[in-house]
């Protein structure tokens, strides 16, 4: 198995089991070597807790960037998650130029969920965001950040024709491979599609009617983890779905403000053995 060097770039909530807390071990337990660029320091997420301290680390990147370059530092790929400002998506744009030969630029544009925007995002930043999202080989929205991103009336309820319409929208920003995730077309079930070189693809799972802060750091760190082990998009988006579906049903209720993914990441490194 070739060694691969990931940069991911989101922020540090110390804790809440999202972003980097979530992103660092996934990606390592994948067998990859992970580098990490913190956008912010946050003493815990900003779902549910009260009173959490944040230290923007903007001003910092363009010398970390600088420092890598001079070093002769590159990645096999970078993934993108949470950032927290239009001009952070503007110097992540220049980091893909650190990407090795073939770098995969990944891009989770993590803005909105339920039919909104996230509070500190207004319209100015998905239409940025957009642009970020069309220098990706790889984007991983949900369907609000879809519409938010292609300027799309939200539906709750999902028709295929509706679906195929937001990829189609999103190839057109210039993405690659589209990796779409919360696609179910009953109450009881959701999925992910995929629409790439392979195809359109849609991969169905059991819905689990609760709501998991952090799940979609989850999904993205796995997706990602699995695409550098060399599974194919379609495949990976599985074996990501699996192994957030795991995570979620083996949360107690009373684990509240995330996932307990940690002891399972023994069944993710199974995940990614050859079948």
């Amino acid at each position: 198995m070739d060694y691969k060097r990931i940069l991911t770039v989101q922020d540090i909530s110390c804790v809440g089991q999202c972003s980097l807390t979530v992103a660092l071990p996934i990606l390592s337990a994948s067998g990859a070597e992970t580098c990490i660029l913190p956008s912010a320091v946050l003493s815990t997420h900003t779902a549910g807790f009260k009173g959490f301290t944040c230290r923007d680390l903007t001003e910092d990147i363009p010398a970390i960037a600088a420092h890598w370059k001079k070093e002769g530092i590159d990645f096999d790929a970078v993934y993108t998650g949470y950032l927290a400002s239009e001009q952070q998506i503007l110097l992540v744009k220049e980091l893909f130029s650190l990407g090795a030969k073939g770098c995969k630029r990944i891009v989770d544009p993590a803005m909105a969920d339920g039919g909104k925007l996230y509070p500190a995002f207004d319209e100015k930043f998905a239409a940025t965001m957009a642009t970020l999202v069309g220098e990706a080989d790889y984007a991983l929205p949900n369907v609000t950040e879809a519409c938010f991103l292609t300027h799309t009336p939200y539906r709750e309820t999902l028709t295929k024709d509706y679906v195929k319409e937001l990829v189609d929208k999103l190839h057109a920003l210039g993405v690659h491979t589209v990796v779409l995730t919360g696609i179910g077309y009953r109450e009881d079930t959701t999925g992910v599609v995929v629409d790439g070189d392979a195809g359109f693809y849609h991969y169905e799972h059991r819905r689990i009617p609760r709501n998991s802060h952090g799940t979609g750091d989850v999904y993205a760190s796995a997706f990602t983890g699995a695409l550098m082990r060399g599974f194919s998009a379609e495949e990976a988006a599985k074996i990501a779905a699996d192994f957030t579906v795991l995570c979620i049903e083996n949360t107690p209720a009373s684990h509240w403000y995330g996932v307990e993914f940690e002891p399972l990441l023994k069944d993710y490194i199974q995940m990614l053995q050859p079948s």
